[in-house]
């Protein structure tokens, strides 16, 4: 019986802020990709690297941005890739940030937009995506997270 193969060899970081206004996203539009298409941040892990460090070194890569907090989000981004007959599984990461902190978006990305949780729901193509969103404002925004999601090693590789 052939089987379709099950891949994890990126992930994928909500980045998200406090405002007086309560918590925005930030969305990234591609320029590769998936062209045009508003997501988080995401990318491949390199040799060496736990899921951790690579989200950590995404959000700098992608936006500039540095992490005061790194969560994991307790889920998993999947879908299937017919070019590669695969299903792609990627661990999804909470980055908290600064509000006052600039975005440097690189050139995987033509523009970026700190929006509300609603705005990002109808921004993102892909039921995945609003999947997870809904689950990360329901577990790291309406309520305090769970303390044993914090990556604490974060701390000691800044």
């Amino acid at each position: 019986m052939a089987e379709i193969p099950i891949r994890c060899f990126a992930v994928s970081v909500v980045v998200i802020r406090e405002r007086m206004a309560g918590y925005e996203v930030l969305l990234l539009r591609r320029n590769h990709t998936l062209i045009g298409e508003w997501c988080q941040v995401a990318g491949g892990i390199e040799d060496g690297e736990k899921a951790w460090e690579t989200a950590l070194r995404e959000v700098r890569e992608e936006t500039g941005l540095i992490c005061d907090l790194l969560y994991s989000a307790d889920i998993c981004e999947q879908f299937y890739e017919a070019d590669r007959n695969a299903i792609s599984m990627l661990p999804v990461f909470v980055g908290i940030v600064d509000a006052e902190q600039t975005v440097f978006i690189n050139d995987e990305h033509s523009e970026f937009r700190w929006v509300s949780f609603a705005e990002a729901m109808e921004m993102v193509p892909f039921a995945g995506q609003r999947r997870v969103l809904k689950h990360v404002e329901a577990e790291f925004v309406n309520r305090e997270p769970i303390g044993h999601l914090l990556i604490h090693e974060m701390s000691q590789k800044i």
